[in-house]
């Protein structure tokens, strides 16, 4: 009999990041480099459980932004057109590293990997991705959650007519893509502030994930810790993050994915290779990039780094699966005697630290779902839903303000560098209120150029401009999109009220931003 739970959430997000009119677009490939390296090897992983008869329990935001990319034909014809180019890239690598036994097979291992994804998402998945996530939802193998729109920072929008807006598109989303109503949601980088919840409960969400100190410094004191569900007092139920399990998968330094044997990120053929050889398949402005063909391992605090060995590195994940296992344990017989209850341990992690940052994530996520179903009995994979079902009395609290961003509060997307995007955002917000509740009854092309400035707002809302202005991150890419958007909004805006039009303009703007083709303004209206 199981002492405790373990609730392993994944976080699945991107920007919404696609140019129609480049032939060819750098940050498109954030979306093909997470495809080939996260969300279609996490399908794999589920297939091949499926095969085994191995009964697991995963939770996994796929954000509106996200589905909105994975279900768009021109995102699909260009991922096919990557994969090729990336073929093409390592038949040459095969041929170049001939001489070179280490290499050699490592060129191998790539070009099987992406000829294997291809045919996966071409022929065994029809390039209908989101239909695969939501086949193992049906099987009761995944509880697949919402977010926010576009992923915009609840608690800086201000004004309750655009939190509103955004959670309601994540919502509308969900219900379009997975045929039902989301159970949960997955706040923007877990940004809440006192009196989100209404708007959680006026959509008819169940629960909410926090960092650890929104529940911990919660009005009253919280009886269970991080390692319980408790309730708002609008029923809306929380559970809070586990910082123990969360720092030995999340830290480089200190965490698993630190171990010398790993593939080491950073060193890519795309920075290490002749240009002239490499030019073809790097940025189109011939900016050297990574590739995701990486050939050393982590080796250790040297420059000189040794050759990547598969084999080694797969025995460290199922090693590291199971000592966090183990750990797991540990922590749950402590707290079942400590709490007189069974402890939830809720992990969360953003998706892309699987297979992406840390390339064995992916082996270690097998590792342990397999082993936590069959090399032990103290816990046992659970998602938020079913932990409600088994204590469904919980204490009330008021979650205090806080996000999972340095220094856990909201200074990640308020700060020196983005600080000046607010005022052009709320000003945005307030007139598209005003023009949504003064066109109410519009119908015609009033309607299409107001849902188009929707479209607009909300991504300008996205708080992923306002991190990659902090990290400085293509950070001129995220402001250019702030602006382009709000560009995009006020010149629409104008059309409206002089009631004068430029269809062809319009129509631009309709092709390049063309998420959510459902989307009424009305969300938008007081």
């Amino acid at each position: 009999m199981e002492k405790g739970y373990l609730a392993l959430i994944l976080h699945a997000h991107l920007p919404f990041v696609r140019h129609p009119e480049y032939e060819e677009f750098l940050e498109e490939r954030w979306f093909f480099e997470a495809l080939t390296e996260t969300y279609i090897p996490l399908l794999e992983i589920f297939e091949r459980l499926d095969n085994d008869r191995v009964d697991f329990s995963l939770t996994l935001n796929l954000s509106p932004t996200l589905c909105s990319m994975m279900d768009d034909q021109l995102l699909k014809e260009r991922y096919v057109r990557y994969l090729d180019k990336m073929v093409e890239l390592c038949e040459k690598e095969i041929e170049r590293t001939r001489f070179s036994p280490s290499f050699h097979k490592l060129a191998l291992m790539y070009y099987y990997r992406f000829r294997r994804t291809k045919d996966k998402f071409c022929y065994h998945y029809n390039q209908n991705l989101l239909r695969e996530f939501k086949k193992y939802q049906d099987k009761g193998f995944l509880e697949i959650i919402t977010c926010a729109g576009t992923h915009g920072f609840l608690p800086l929008l201000i004004s309750k007519e655009a939190i509103k807006a955004q959670i309601q598109v994540g919502v509308s989303s969900y219900i379009k893509y997975f045929s039902s109503h989301p159970k949960g949601m997955w706040l923007p980088e877990c940004g809440y502030f006192e009196g989100l919840d209404k708007f959680l409960k006026d959509v008819g969400l169940k629960y909410f994930i926090l960092e650890t100190h929104g529940v911990l410094f919660s009005r009253p004191r919280p009886k269970f810790g991080v390692y319980s569900s408790y309730y708002t007092k609008r029923r809306i139920a929380v559970f809070g993050r586990d910082p123990e399990s969360s720092k030995s998968v999340w830290s480089s330094i200190e965490g698993y994915p630190g171990d010398y044997n790993y593939r080491e990120y950073y060193r890519d053929i795309g920075f290490d290779l002749d240009y002239d050889y490499i030019k073809p398949y790097i940025s189109p402005s011939g900016a050297r990039i990574f590739t995701g063909i990486k050939y050393y391992k982590i080796t250790g605090p040297t420059p000189y780094k040794q050759p990547y060995l598969p084999e080694e590195a797969k025995k460290k994940a199922a090693e590291h699966a199971g000592n966090f296992m183990f750990n797991r344990e540990k922590q749950a017989e402590y707290l079942f005697g400590v709490l007189r209850r069974k402890p939830i341990i809720v992990a969360p992690y953003d998706a892309e630290l699987f297979g992406h940052w840390w390339f064995e994530g992916i082996d270690w996520l097998e590792f342990l779902i397999r082993k936590i179903r069959y090399d032990q009995e103290n816990i046992k994979l659970i998602t938020p839903s079913r932990y409600l079902k088994l204590y469904p009395k919980n204490q009330v609290i008021n979650p205090a303000p806080s996000s999972w961003g340095w220094k856990g509060y909201y200074e990640v997307w308020l700060n020196g560098s983005n600080d000046w995007i607010y005022p052009h955002l709320h000003r945005a917000q307030e007139a598209m209120v005003k023009l949504a509740n003064r066109y109410k009854n519009s119908n015609g092309l009033k309607r299409r150029i107001l849902n188009q400035m929707a479209r607009e707002v909300l991504l300008a809302q996205s708080s992923d401009w306002a991190f990659m202005m902090k990290t400085n991150t293509f950070s001129e890419y995220a402001r250019k999109r702030i602006v382009v958007h709000l560009e995009r909004f006020h010149l629409l805006k104008n059309y409206l009220e002089k009631n004068f039009y430029n269809f062809e303009v319009l129509e631009d703007i309709e092709r390049k931003d063309n998420l959510f083709p459902d989307i009424e303004f009305s969300i938008f209206q007081s």
